[in-house]
């Protein structure tokens, strides 16, 4: 199960999302916003990484406008690792080499088309674990308030 979330300036790119997904029989949970109304991107990030934390959800996608804003407060919900990312490169990677369990995008900076690539790629790529898991492990203990050398 996919979690998505966004604030109102990623509500069109979210909902084409969750179209896009449930098109391919791949399940989703909207955490909201439900409508272009007016929304904090901190609440979306909580609700939706909330499930990814408990468990509920493997994944989440969250959109703002830009991805970056949504991504920073993805990021302070311990056990996220939330990547903002515009090109494939990116997507991939912040997969195989962070282990990332959150793709944050912007509906201001990047197409639907390219989102899509980008929703596509984060899902079917797999992390490499080895050599990096001792990174994930780092990041771990940073979020534990350890100091890391």
């Amino acid at each position: 199960m996919i979690a998505l979330g966004s604030d109102h300036a990623g509500f069109s790119l979210k909902e084409k999302i969750k179209s896009y997904l449930q098109e391919k029989g791949i399940e989703c949970r909207d955490f909201g916003c439900y409508t272009p109304e007016s929304f904090d991107y901190a609440v979306a990030a909580s609700r939706a990484c909330g499930a990814v934390v408990n468990g509920e959800c493997k994944f989440a996608i969250l959109c703002c406008g830009t991805g970056i804003g949504i991504s920073m407060a993805a990021n302070k919900i311990k056990g996220i690792r939330a990547a903002a990312c515009t090109n494939y490169f990116g997507a991939k990677y912040t997969r195989a080499h962070n282990d990332a369990n959150v793709l944050c995008l912007g509906e201001r900076v990047t197409g639907a088309g390219l989102a899509l690539e980008l929703v596509d790629v984060f899902l079917n790529t797999e992390f490499d674990g080895g050599r990096h898991q001792r990174r994930i492990d780092q990041i771990s203990a940073l979020e534990k308030g350890e100091k890391i050398e």
